[in-house]
Order: structure tokens, then sequence, then C-alpha cells
């Protein structure tokens, strides 16, 4: 018989009693691709932990000085306008917490340079040797996620 496969005995009405396991092979590979896929995606909603609580722990809690420059250059202190002695006193009292205390620092497009390296100056003034410029990150269009870019020794 020409173009037969397999028992050469069996004539042409015999039902086929084997097993085609390309097709079977191709559904499996199918089902794991979607399990890889939405597995991830179930599993972050369906593990809840809650952790246990402790009296002692070694992390440290980085204390941060937030301060902001208006385009009129007005550096605000948690949103109120500051001198610079409300920032040096501010900064004592986040020194005296956590000597490795951070600034962090953000302006506004339109303000001007001199006004942020002012905010700059009193701060490493007030002790502080650490701080961050606070951006917003542009990737493709305007995302409106704010970053920090650490800056300092």
């Amino acid at each position: 018989m020409a173009g037969s496969v397999g028992n050469d005995s069996l004539d042409d009405d015999s039902p086929i009693s084997e097993i085609n396991v390309t097709p079977f092979v191709d559904v499996v590979l199918v089902l794991l691709v979607i399990f890889m896929v939405t597995a991830p995606t179930l599993m972050k909603d369906a593990i809840a932990v809650k952790l246990p609580k402790s009296t002692t722990s070694d992390t440290k809690v980085l204390q941060t000085l937030g301060l902001a420059v208006n385009r009129d250059g007005v550096i605000l202190l948690n949103g109120i306008p500051a001198t610079e002695e409300m920032i040096r006193a501010e900064a004592k009292k986040i020194l005296s917490q956590s000597p490795e205390a951070t600034a962090v620092i953000g302006a506004d497009e339109e303000a001007r340079h001199g006004d942020v390296v002012r905010a700059i100056d009193w701060v490493k003034a007030a002790g502080i040797e650490r701080f961050a410029l606070q951006i917003e990150r542009k990737t493709g269009g305007s995302s409106g996620e704010e970053t920090s870019a650490p800056v300092g020794p």
C-alpha cells in the first residue's frame, strides 16, 4: 500500500486505533502559555501575607526633611513658607533623631536656579549633607510619576 504508515496488514476499512499526538501537544503547549501568562496576576492578588510584629528591629527609619521651591522663589518647609532659621531648627531636630537624615528638595520647573541653590545651601548649613532632588520621570508620555535622584556624598 502506498502512503500507509504503521501496520500494513490492516485494510483501509478498519478503524484507526492509534492516537495522533501532534494536536494533543499543540493544545497542551497553548494551555501552558495561557497558564504562564495568567499565573503571576492571579498570585499577586491571592497571596496575602500578614507579617509578624516585633518590639526590636534591625532596620533604621531614615528621617527626611522636605523642602520645595516655588516659581516665585519662596522656599517651603512641609508646605509652609520657611526662613533659614526655621529650616535649621527642623534640621537639628531631625538630625538628633537620625544622624543620616536626608533632605528632599523639589522645585518648580520655572523656579530660578539661584533659589534652588539657596535651598541646598540652607540644608547643608543646617548640617544635612545628603539630599535628593525630586523630579518627575518623563517616559514616552508624561506619566506624572515622582522620583528622587540622590545627590551628595
